[in-house]
């Protein structure tokens, strides 16, 4: 057998993997309105203040299949009114086609036990046309086409970045965080990289009055404390992109 047919058969290997949600925002799973008003209830700029119930969102993101834990990556190029750390698109009711991501994100690779996983988010370097792909669709009817993140113009002359974010597991809960960017641009250009661990807030909804902790070690790593799960570290390695959660 190969190792990952050894991997299918041992339990633990599938505790990990690509559960976090792509969006959360803007859906019918978190919908409190008063009068059914789903689509609405979240917007993508209150989203960033949310506590959510049901899950949570991020991108290229990772968590425990309880999803307590959950890591994803944040990113800002320095022109972005917000930092890029969800999907942005439009709700079911903004979209000439109905509900729909405007973005360009790509999943490369994974194995049946996530035991190592791929994907590839394309950022402009250009502040993101978060207004112009509301408004251009809105004013389109559903016998037209949608108007897409690519016929914005934004990723023309190859100004953009090519992020990568690839995980690899040496073991059930011990995980290698990969992080490489690529300026496709002849310009230099400035990113900032933010590697985000956060656990869902449970207590808020009154399921619990216990919070868990994560707290900084002295020598910058990110220890995590939780009754449910075992005691995690995150470790960051700034020289060679790479972080370790084990």
């Amino acid at each position: 057998m190969s190792n990952e047919q050894k991997r299918l058969q041992q339990k633990g290997w599938k505790t990990w993997g690509p559960y976090l949600t792509d969006r959360q925002w803007g859906t019918v799973r978190e919908d409190y309105s008063p009068y059914g008003n789903a689509w609405e209830y979240t917007s993508h700029d209150a989203a960033r203040s949310k506590t959510y119930r049901w899950g949570e969102e991020g991108i290229a993101g990772i968590s425990d299949e309880q999803q307590i834990l959950c890591f994803a990556v944040a990113l800002w190029n320095g022109k972005d009114p917000i930092i890029k750390e969800r999907y942005f698109g439009l709700t079911g009711n903004e979209g000439n086609h109905g509900e729909d991501v405007k973005e360009l994100y790509y999943y490369l690779d994974s194995t049946p036990t996530h035991s190592y996983m791929k994907m590839l988010y394309k950022y402009p370097q250009a502040s993101f046309p978060y207004e112009q792909l509301v408004t251009e669709n809105r004013n389109r009817g559903k016998s037209e086409p949608e108007f897409e993140l690519l016929d914005t113009g934004i990723f023309d002359n190859d100004n953009y970045l090519d992020v990568f974010i690839e995980y690899a597991k040496a073991d059930k809960n011990d995980i290698l965080i990969k992080i490489t960017v690529y300026n496709r641009d002849r310009e230099e250009a400035v990113m900032h990289l933010l590697p985000t661990l956060w656990f869902r807030n449970t207590w808020a909804w009154g399921y619990s009055d216990y919070k868990p902790q994560l707290m900084s070690s002295n020598d910058g790593n990110v220890i995590v404390n939780h009754k449910n799960l075992e005691p995690f570290v995150l470790q960051l390695d700034q020289k060679n992109r790479l972080a370790v959660l084990r």
